[in-house]
């Protein structure tokens, strides 16, 4: 007998089939599109966006704009694969683990998740209460209207209602655009950045490594693998989406790269004029010390773009830690679940929220510190989690013809060794750094 998210999922369906037999283009990649556009918007974080607005403060657009365009190009590559899991399996990335794995490795993947999330959550809270701080409003104020906000976009008990309400929040990214505009950028030092990688001020060290992998940790993260292929399931995509859905995870990297490139760019003026960031607390710090540079226009600007990217990445991440503990306890895992028959889901992704947001009003927490550590732990983990897609991704008795080839493969393992390698360099450094200095 057909359940209740069959019923939704069937009404969804028979819209896009409509539009696809009707040959409405427009129609079509409308529907289609959301996983995609919010996984790569939702990964524009709080720390995201701090770890960009930090480099581009440190090290200028010399180096690290050309890297965060390669970095969005590896998101793109790990999130196909993803898209093409979730199609052909139906099932969620926790799910599939514990069903090919074993359930011991499927509650790994299910407490990994979680407990990474959580700590990525009290870093998207931090960004909101940071940038409303510029606004003057305290922080209790900021993270208890942020976590309403959230917790009520989870109760729409509508995948589709859902996901258009946080792609609708989630266009606001682009505020950092204009923000960059106001810092009177030089075109040709961007360009010369992309075709020559200018050398570092300072060389390569421990901060230089560190920041690598934080934003490597700000464009690849495990929530994303978990929360796209769950969404692609309960959106209900199928072979005949492959290509739009491919699409719509296209322009969610290009626009999210753009964005990212902007948030460089915007705080570049704070390396050109030798302001120390180290002690900043957050988007706050920022927003104040950018204003004699970008105008108050400009640093408001920044501001409000950094309490949308928490609130985006709130949303997203919470509804991931949801979809990955229902998935590996076979309970309830749909958006369109009602809140009776959802209590676990909504109560997993109401609880994360609530104690992320409850950790930021410790009085004290060194900010800017949580924020960049969340992107490095993250980029740590990425290496198993993404052994756990390729291994997936070459299963042909459940991938058939949407399995990895040897490019996909090549691609994927390029990547595996290249967060690896710069992982082991960052602890090769930090371990010189602390005996050299005995």
């Amino acid at each position: 007998m057909p359940t209740a998210v069959d019923v939704v999922r069937a009404g969804d369906r028979a819209r896009v089939r409509r539009a696809r037999d009707g040959h409405r283009a427009l129609a079509l990649c409308l529907l289609i599109a959301g996983p995609g556009i919010l996984v790569m918007l939702g990964e524009n974080d709080g720390p995201s966006m701090l770890s960009y607005a930090t480099t581009g403060a440190m090290y200028g657009v010399g180096f690290f704009v050309p890297f965060i365009a390669l970095t969005f190009a590896m998101a793109f590559i790990v999130q196909e694969t993803v898209l093409r899991i979730g199609i052909a399996t139906h099932r969620g990335h926790a799910e599939l683990i514990a069903s090919r794995f074993g359930i011991v490795w499927g509650g790994f993947a299910m407490l990994d998740l979680f407990i990474g999330n959580l700590l990525t959550l009290v870093a998207e809270f931090v960004a909101i209460a940071a940038g409303a701080a510029f606004f003057g409003i305290p922080a209790v104020v900021a993270v208890g209207a942020g976590a309403l906000i959230v917790v009520a976009s989870m109760c729409t008990r509508r995948y589709f209602t859902w996901e258009r309400a946080v792609m609708t929040l989630a266009a606001a990214n682009v505020l950092f655009v204009p923000a960059a505009f106001f810092a009177h950028p030089d075109p040709v030092a961007i360009v010369r950045a992309f075709g020559t990688w200018q050398p570092l001020p300072g060389g390569a060290n421990g901060q230089f490594l560190m920041l690598v992998l934080a934003n490597i940790g700000a464009t690849v993260t495990p929530w994303m693998l978990f929360f796209q292929q769950s969404a692609v399931v309960d959106k209900g995509l199928t072979k005949a989406d492959l290509r739009l859905g491919r699409i719509d995870t296209a322009l969610g990297a290009s626009v999210a790269a753009i964005v990212a490139i902007a948030a460089v760019i915007a705080t570049e003026p704070l390396f050109a004029h030798h302001v120390d960031v180290a002690s900043f607390a957050g988007g706050a710090d920022f927003a104040t010390a950018l204003r004699p540079y970008l105008g108050s226009a400009g640093a408001t600007l920044f501001a409000l773009g950094m309490i949308e990217a928490g609130l985006v990445a709130a949303m997203t991440i919470s509804t991931s830690s949801a979809y990955g503990v229902g998935e590996v306890l076979r309970r309830g895992h749909s958006l369109n679940l009602p809140l009776s028959q959802g209590r676990l889901f909504y109560g997993i992704g109401i609880a994360s929220i609530v104690i992320a947001a409850a950790v930021v009003l410790i009085p004290h927490a060194p900010l800017l510190a949580i924020t960049l550590a969340v992107n490095v732990i993250a980029t740590l983990l990425m290496a198993p989690a993404l052994i756990f897609v390729l291994l997936l991704a070459n299963d042909r008795e459940i991938m058939g013809r949407l399995a990895n080839g040897w490019r996909a493969n090549l691609a994927g393992g390029t990547i595996v060794v290249g967060i690896s390698i710069v992982g082991a360099l960052y602890a090769i450094v930090l371990v010189v750094q602390e005996f050299g200095g005995k």
